[in-house]
């Protein structure tokens, strides 16, 4: 029986727009090609482990032809609309109160802030309310699809895997906290919908 409800955040709440990074790497002298670097760069930003300001920085010496501010735009420009009607399922299903509710995401801290000020304080409150817990990986130092990070939300919470659903648009991510025993949703993207939830309970 499933207790216990763990959501990623983006593309399961707010949409995304990922490639908006390679669209504009071009123009500013970049490769299509992530080199590796920049990978190991964005885990170690994503994991709280550099600050906005290095991580801009080193960035900058990848992409010399961009400004910080453009950095910062093309960073930023991946973050879309945050539908209402999202939101609205979710603070339902927080008032029903039939199951515990967390956010696990993998993310930073120019991110939340961009959010913040997409949408509002007021609506980002309401939003992460409607939670007992908000793990943002920038700020527990963990990172999905890491095995550490789901046991860490499991046994800070006394959550039991078997009793636990956990929804995420990343395969990664659903087939790595599936190998701990969690029952999981791959949602894709354009053809699902969050709200569709409790069909899939």
């Amino acid at each position: 029986m499933i207790k216990n409800i763990i959501f990623d955040f983006g593309d399961i709440f707010i949409n995304l727009d990922k490639d908006i990074i390679f669209r504009a790497i071009e123009r500013f002298g970049g490769s299509l090609n992530l080199e590796p670097e920049i990978l190991a760069l964005n885990k170690d930003y994503e994991t709280g482990k550099i600050s906005s300001e290095n991580f801009i920085s080193q960035l900058s010496k990848v992409y010399p032809q961009a400004t910080s501010d453009d950095i910062i735009d093309i960073w930023n420009g991946m973050l879309l609309d945050f539908p209402d009607k999202r939101l609205q399922f979710l603070e339902e299903l927080a008032k029903e109160n039939n199951y515990r509710l967390f956010l696990l995401s993998n993310t930073n801290a120019l991110h939340i802030e961009a959010v913040v000020r997409k949408i509002g304080i007021k609506k980002y409150n309401r939003f992460r309310n409607a939670f007992e817990k908000f793990y943002l990986s920038h700020e527990i130092h963990l990172r999905k699809p890491n095995a550490n990070i789901y046991n860490f939300v499991l046994q800070e919470n006394g959550l039991k895997a078997e009793e636990t659903f956990f929804i995420d648009d990343t395969k990664e991510n659903t087939d790595a906290a599936k190998n701990l025993g969690i029952t999981c949703w791959n949602l894709q993207v354009g053809e699902e919908d969050i709200t569709q939830l409790k069909s899939r309970l």
